[in-house]
């Protein structure tokens, strides 16, 4: 694990503002927005338990920041949100690497947040155990497999 990853305070901003890009509130007001649940410190810890997408995570965020200081000397911070939107819609045209990574960091958190689960109507917790009852398994359907017999070769 890559214990010692953590975003500095204009990094967490960038990312809050990421996540409301990517899933915004809905517009009847029913779904929040994924900046506003939190979803900083999901990110930050899935990085940490999963070393492989730190480097991709942490290019994604410098190269946005670049982007952002070419286009106000002031950098992310003080984009609106229409020039964000448009500076994540030109560097994702040219990426195949960070976007995907932060959808899947975004989508993790965001359909798992109880506030969400909730609004979607389902119940916000755990599915297993004492989550949904399952019913029991017919294992007659695996009798033709059995009858099969072994199709591989002992080493």
């Amino acid at each position: 694990m890559s214990e010692d990853f953590t975003l500095s305070a204009e990094q967490e901003n960038m990312v809050r503002a990421l996540l409301d890009e990517v899933i915004p509130p809905s517009r009847d007001g029913r779904l929040p927005g994924a900046g506003g649940l939190g979803l900083v410190e999901h990110v930050a810890r899935t990085v940490r338990q999963t070393p492989m997408l730190r480097p991709v995570v942490e290019y994604g965020l410098t190269a946005i920041a670049e982007q952002a200081a070419s286009r106000h000397p002031d950098g992310w911070g003080a984009l609106s949100r229409d020039q964000r939107s448009e500076l994540l819609l030109t560097f994702a045209a040219g990426d195949q690497f960070f976007l995907p990574a932060f959808l899947f960091l975004a989508y993790s958190g965001y359909y798992q947040h109880a506030r969400v689960v909730e609004a979607l109507g389902l119940e916000a917790r755990a599915p297993h155990p004492e989550g949904y009852a399952m019913e029991p398994f017919d294992l007659t359907l695996l009798d033709a497999v059995r009858r099969r017999g072994k199709m591989y070769r002992d080493a």
